[in-house]
């Protein structure tokens, strides 16, 4: 395939092909893709014009924004398009029509809209305003970038200050993986990529429990969202720190939802439970890179005979990790992601998703911890900040998303399923033996 090279802005690194290839095993599953989520809920209308000067002034900044994804071989790159899609949108709802389903018809359009991979826009804000809400969405293709790079890029919207926002994407960086993989020798690297496949080979000597029935075709993504009190928070923040320690936040939420779905879906086929959830490479704080991804993999799996006891799992899953880290596990996955960026990406899907030792889906969910979210409530322009939610598209199987955040001291759970595999009661119930889970009101 020719190509203009002078159109090619940059290429995918290892981690975009990652997410780039659980996009394709998206779309074959009849869905949209790897579409992602970050909403803002506001407490009034904001200063549009300061809003839609900001988000010109950042596609400037960072093109890759306005970008098309072209393949040339085996490879995949974002590049220029000749006639550039717009990034803001707004959405008035009409008078006297019902605003709640007009949120949720205009929600459900932008998640569920099929459009060609070359075509779809890597990224794009919508404003729906109605006569008592006001919600300001973002929109990413996940091969854009990861949930910290979406985080950075609300910042860069509520930053008022010009300077500040010119330190967004400085110092400039390559991809962190690779950064990382030039910290290791040739051997190393090959070490590295052998660790990584026996951590994988362990994984899939156990068959990953389904919790979710496929009889019937995947349609679209739905999304729930959940927001505790402040009191809840609190006290779920602190059994996390009696249960996992500071560090180990994540695998209490992880935890806690692999027992409410036992308890839920007891009679489901499979030996244990396997979550795959991000190891971020960003070190805290910083503003670079802006796009791109820079995550790798890891796994939490606990056998199911030690998900029924909760001090066991807890225990289990905290030794699992701490194994991790002290053999390096984690960055073993960063030669793993290099080397599958060479495969096509039927063939990546394949090997991400599917057990060797089954052949059958690998994940019994998919999880995010996007943590303690340090946004100002009054930085967005013109408008406070009173709630955020996120979402995001997943495979089918395993159908089942679990996203979390803390805002405002205010836990905010987002459960992502595929109808009609779930529907609103199936969330119903299995938040319901969450939330216990999570406020220790269990055996």
């Amino acid at each position: 395939m020719s190509i203009d090279k002078s159109a090619i802005l940059e290429r995918l690194n290892p981690a975009d092909s990652f997410t780039l290839a659980m996009d394709e095993e998206i779309r074959c599953d009849g869905l949209a893709g790897s579409l992602a989520c970050y909403g803002l809920e506001l407490a009034n209308i904001p200063d549009i014009d300061a809003l839609r000067q900001r988000i010109d002034e950042f596609g400037r900044r960072f093109p890759v924004a306005r970008a098309s994804l072209s393949q040339i071989g085996k490879r995949f790159y974002w590049c220029k398009r000749s006639d550039p899609p717009d990034l803001f949108f707004q959405h008035h709802c009409p008078t006297g029509a019902d605003e709640a389903k007009f949120r949720h018809a205009t929600l459900d359009r932008i998640m569920n809209e099929k459009q060609p991979r070359e075509s779809v826009a890597p990224l794009e804000f919508h404003l729906l305003t109605g006569p008592s809400e006001t919600v300001f969405l973002m929109r990413w293709l996940h091969p854009f970038c990861d949930a910290r790079g979406a985080d950075l890029i609300i910042k860069y919207l509520c930053t008022a200050d010009a300077e500040q926002r010119q330190r967004f994407g400085h110092p400039e960086t390559g991809p962190l993986v690779f950064e990382q993989l030039r910290k290791y020798r040739w051997w190393q690297k090959i070490s590295l990529l052998l660790k990584g496949k026996r951590y994988i080979d362990r994984l899939d000597r156990l068959s990953s429990i389904q919790p979710l029935r496929h009889e019937q075709p995947p349609q679209r993504l739905e999304f729930a969202v959940r927001r505790l009190s402040e009191e809840q928070t609190e006290r779920i923040v602190k059994l996390a720190r009696q249960q996992v320690g500071l560090t180990g936040t994540s695998l209490y939420y992880i935890g806690c939802l692999m027992r409410a779905l036992e308890k839920w879906r007891p009679d489901s086929p499979g030996e244990a439970y396997c979550v795959p959830y991000a190891f971020n490479l960003r070190k805290q704080r910083a503003l670079s890179p802006v796009n791109g991804n820079h995550l790798s993999a890891l796994f939490a799996q606990a056998p199911r005979e030690i998900v029924k006891d909760r001090q066991k799992l807890f225990d289990h899953l905290k030794q699992q990790n701490a194994q991790v880290i002290r053999q390096q596990e984690d960055y073993a996955f960063l030669p793993l992601m290099w080397a599958g960026s060479w495969l096509s990406l039927a063939e990546y899907g394949k090997v991400l998703r599917l057990s060797y030792g089954s052949g059958r889906e690998r994940s019994s969910f998919w999880f995010s911890d996007i943590g303690r979210l340090d946004l100002p409530a009054d930085s967005f322009p013109g408008a406070e900040i009173t709630d955020v939610f996120h979402a995001c598209q997943v495979t089918s199987p395993p159908s089942l998303a679990f996203l979390n955040c803390i805002f405002r001291n205010r836990l905010t759970l987002s459960y992502n399923y595929v109808e009609p595999i779930a529907d609103a009661e199936t969330i119903d119930a299995l938040h319901r033996l969450m939330l216990a889970e999570l406020l220790g009101e269990t055996d």
